[in-house]
């Protein structure tokens, strides 16, 4: 039975009620991804290593006033 990333974390941590999924592709070895982004946080830069091929992916997120997020993933060296 597949459990999804969202409803383990939601049984298992207390505050993840502003994380969402957010499907991406990794830059490396274009394979597609589930991450998870606070969308509380307006604007921020962060590393996080593919679930795949374990390279570091630079991620821009931004959220809108209405809550729209903005994801953008890109080489660490870029």
């Amino acid at each position: 039975m597949e459990i999804s990333l969202r409803r383990w974390l939601d049984h298992s941590l207390p505050n993840t009620m502003n994380l969402i999924e957010h499907k991406v592709h990794c830059p490396y070895c274009a394979e597609s991804i589930v991450v998870l982004i606070d969308n509380t946080i307006e604007s921020q830069q962060y590393i996080e290593d593919c679930q795949v091929c374990c390279r570091p992916i630079l991620f821009d997120v931004s959220t809108s006033f209405d809550g729209e997020i903005d994801v953008t993933v890109r080489h660490e060296n870029e």
